[in-house]
């Protein structure tokens, strides 16, 4: 049997954990879009990275949820999990994880339907990855006994320097979206 301490611990370590792989998510979802290779890879292998980190998040995000919710310490129940903002335990925070929790699971039934939605659906649908970080993130901020350590909050701004340089780049005028490199190199 799994001590009260011992599941505390793994669930706060798979929820800063999964912060860490969905940022490296973010950031490479971000640059791939440029069609470039990055760090020596070609661009098939960027994107097999964000697929890993993003699948690596997921199940980091399962057994955080799961941890939590079978450790009496952390006081959360299904409500808490299934309804964002429904719970009594600290409402606000938990609740932004549940509305992060949510916005994963949309993310990964699309993925998995990536092939019969189509290519414009999944990617308006993807779009959602741009709302699940950031609250993510306050979710992290704002909860746990981590939240406001230094070291979590050097986490937290190498997190979000990380970002924030992904979408300065990607906004340039000179980033080539991948599409547009496929329309040059047909012509």
């Amino acid at each position: 049997m799994i001590s009260n301490e011992a599941l505390w611990a793994l669930g706060r370590g798979t929820g800063i954990t999964a912060l860490v792989m969905l940022t490296v998510s973010m950031v490479l979802g971000v640059l791939t879009r440029s069609g470039r290779p990055m760090l020596g890879l070609p661009r098939f292998g960027v994107l097999s990275v964000h697929q890993f980190a993003s699948l690596a998040a997921t199940a980091l995000i399962a057994l955080h949820v799961t941890t939590l919710v079978i450790d009496p310490y952390a006081q959360l129940d299904l409500v808490d999990v299934i309804i964002p903002f429904g719970g009594s335990y600290e409402w606000l925070w938990v609740g932004l994880g549940t509305l992060a929790l949510d916005l994963m699971i949309v993310l990964v039934v699309t993925a998995l339907l990536r092939h019969r939605l189509g290519h414009r659906t999944f990617r308006v649908v993807h779009w959602a990855a741009y709302a699940l970080w950031p609250i993510a993130l306050a979710h992290g901020m704002g909860s746990g006994t981590d939240a406001g350590t230094v070291w979590m909050i050097a986490i937290d701004i190498a997190c979000i320097a990380l970002v924030v340089s992904a979408i300065a780049l990607r906004l340039r005028a000179d980033f080539t979206e991948f599409s547009d490199n496929r329309k040059v190199a047909l012509r």
